[in-house]
């Protein structure tokens, strides 16, 4: 259940980001309407289970991949299949 706009608004920022493509906790902070908000978009992804939200596709400002729910390395091979690494 979604709580609050800013958890949908990153939802919704987040299914839309296309296969082989990437976007920043910071850059779906801002597409969600908080730029201040990157840690919060963590929080959110980081309860997220749903498939149909690519949330492997969010990493970090500096490149690394940063956190994912179902582990790193799993984050990492799926990237590498969608021909982002």
């Amino acid at each position: 259940m979604i709580k609050n706009n800013f958890s949908k608004n990153v939802l919704d920022v987040v299914k839309n980001i296309p296969k082989g493509s990437v976007l920043s906790y910071k850059e779906v902070a801002e597409r969600a309407g908080n730029k201040k908000g990157a840690r919060a978009v963590g929080a959110v992804l980081a309860k997220n289970y749903n498939k149909e939200i690519p949330c492997h596709r969010v990493i970090r400002s500096d490149g690394q991949l940063g956190g994912y729910n179902r582990g790193v390395g799993l984050k990492k091979k799926i990237l590498k299949e969608e021909g982002y690494l």
